[in-house]
């Protein structure tokens, strides 16, 4: 086994963690653009600090997911007001957007140089500008990735610009900022988490450290998930979500993901789909569709143990076999009321260019076992109800 592992610089997690943002700015430069979802306001209390710490910041808006274009526009604004640093205060899609935009920036040239699949997948051969990170949402775990996941519209994919490099200087993890989510927002959120927790689980490129997040997060999800949808004021479980979060993204950043992320690309690079909504109306079929294939051609190996494992840590049930986890992770997602892939315009017509897209992801390079094409139609098919 070879494995290593590689993270954000510094991580502060807790309520009223925030206050740490400017002090740290401060001793980076006094520049900074804060790139911010489509509400800037809400970033309005941390600008306010900065600005008393005597940095000068220029907003950046991204509305939803952000495109290869948002990027572009960042960085060059980012240069023309002579930004020292980025600020990413928001959900996963601000945060990637940041960690592009600081690569682009000290790099220069074209975001397709750097992308993976559909770029010229060249690596990065300056450090990014210094980037720290402000997730509001929990459920990326965006904070403590090395990629930053873009849309393409003329090629209808998400691919990622990926390079160890752009890892935050400083993430500052503050549940407090997650408290006014509306209900949706947390469902989404966090059954992205809860998948990011499970995916690099049972991946073929596991190993001791990420377990370990995996293990830790996944009880979190399972006894906290569902009051924070209930009751978004509920500080414990808030909490609980933050850190399962947390916990995904250094997973997923040091081990791989698998078949659910693997479609999760495709399908928002064509649909008007919310990431995590996406991942949660394909969680289960996923699973169904792999621990099916690990018992026809893998029964004797360890991943359907790592599947019983999961299914024990969510159900609380000492002797739970892998397919409970299917039951318990479909029941979970009707009762946050996700909706299926046809909601977002997906038809039958769609599943063979999605399959051949999902195919070639590198997310699902880390899928436990190779699963045909008849078994990943099956999974998009199950997803669009």
């Amino acid at each position: 086994m070879r494995f290593e592992f590689a993270t954000a610089t510094r991580i502060a997690w807790g309520d009223g963690v925030i206050s740490e943002v400017a002090p740290v700015a401060r001793e980076l430069g006094d520049r900074a653009l804060v790139v911010t979802g489509r509400s800037e306001e809400r970033s309005a209390p941390l600008r306010a600090e900065l600005a008393s710490a005597g940095i000068t910041c220029r907003v950046f808006s991204v509305d939803g997911e952000p495109a290869v274009e948002d990027v572009q526009r960042g960085a060059e604004t980012a240069a023309a007001e002579r930004c020292e640093m980025v600020i990413g205060f928001g959900g996963g899609g601000a945060l990637d957007a940041s960690k592009a935009i600081a690569a682009l920036l000290t790099n220069g040239g074209d975001v397709l140089d750097y992308l993976e699949v559909i770029g010229r997948g060249q690596p990065l051969r300056v450090p990014p500008a210094p980037f720290i990170a402000v997730p509001t949402t929990a459920g990326t775990g965006a904070e403590v990735t090395r990629n930053a996941v873009l849309a393409s519209r003329p090629h209808r994919v998400k691919v990622s610009l990926r390079s160890p490099l752009m890892l935050a200087r400083f993430a500052v993890i503050d549940p407090e900022l997650t408290l006014d989510l509306p209900p949706e927002v947390t469902a989404r959120t966090g059954l992205d988490a809860l998948t990011q927790l499970i995916e690099p689980y049972v991946s073929k490129h596991a190993n001791p450290l990420t377990d370990g997040f995996c293990v830790e997060g996944l009880p979190r999800v399972s006894r906290a998930l569902r009051r924070a949808y209930r009751d978004g004021h509920d500080r414990a479980a808030r909490a609980d979500m933050s850190v399962a979060s947390l916990l995904g993204g250094l997973a997923l950043a040091n081990a791989a993901l698998g078949v659910v992320h693997g479609f999760a690309g495709p399908v928002g690079g064509m649909f008007p789909a919310p990431h995590g909504a996406v991942c949660a109306a394909l969680l289960p079929h996923g699973i169904e569709v792999n621990i099916r294939a690990l018992r026809g051609r893998d029964p004797a190996g360890e991943t359907l143990h790592r599947y019983e494992t999961v299914a024990r840590l969510l159900t609380g049930r000492p002797q739970a076999r892998a397919e409970e986890l299917i039951k318990w992770t479909w029941e979970i997602c009707q009762e946050l009321q996700i909706p299926s892939l046809r909601a977002y315009g997906v038809r039958d017509m769609d599943w063979p260019v999605l399959v051949e897209k999902a195919a070639r992801a590198s997310s699902m390079k880390g899928n436990p076992i190779v699963l045909t094409p008849d078994e990943l139609q099956e999974v998009i098919m199950r997803a669009s109800g």
